[in-house]
């Protein structure tokens, strides 16, 4: 099995490196440190590897809050990921901003999965929302707001991923609604 963790520098003292002893492993990150093999840019991932090299796994984990084009990470993702090969993606939905200014996005299990969506070749397998958080609005916020309660707040959100199909090149613009929201409609008013 081939492995591939995006994001692999020890920044929270997390080596995932010896989960994987029977795998071979290719920690990936921006930045050289502790467990990172390869270092480059994920938004042109697939230029490091030789145009055969396909992964079993690919996984990540706090890395797309930092990515300014993740739907360009997605695309780099499943060039690489072999045909029934497994994405998880960890991150943040709501989170202290940290390692600014590269802090660009914040993603619910939704926003997830209209990224790794049926259209580019994605099955979803699961998703979620994790580490509820209780919450308020601060003594600074505008009058009407100050020290109101905030409801359904998760530090993180997943999605475990796999892909069924490689379907080429990908336009956005022309992917079905229906295989990026899986058939889901905006709320109606209530």
């Amino acid at each position: 099995m081939r492995i591939l963790e995006i994001g692999s520098r020890n920044v929270t003292g997390a080596n995932l490196r010896h989960r994987f002893s029977s795998a071979e492993y290719v920690g990936f990150d921006i930045m050289e440190g502790e467990n990172v093999d390869i270092v480059g840019d994920a938004h042109q991932l697939s230029q490091y590897f030789q145009d055969d090299d396909q992964f079993d796994l690919i996984f990540s984990s706090a890395v797309f809050e930092h990515l300014h084009m993740p739907w360009i990470v997605v695309e780099e993702i499943r060039k690489l990921l072999s045909i029934n090969g497994c994405v998880f993606v960890e991150t943040h939905f709501s989170f202290s901003s940290h390692e600014r200014p590269w802090n660009f996005f914040q993603f619910s299990d939704m926003g997830l999965m209209a990224l790794f969506n049926r259209g580019i070749g994605f099955k979803l397998l699961d998703k979620g929302m994790s580490n509820p958080i209780v919450g308020y609005f601060g003594p600074s916020s505008k009058r009407y707001l100050r020290f109101l309660p905030l409801f359904e707040l998760y530090c993180h959100s997943e999605i475990l991923c796999e892909k069924v199909e490689d379907v080429g090149e990908v336009d956005w613009k022309k992917l079905s609604i229906d295989d990026v929201v899986a058939g889901t409609r905006y709320p109606a008013p209530r």
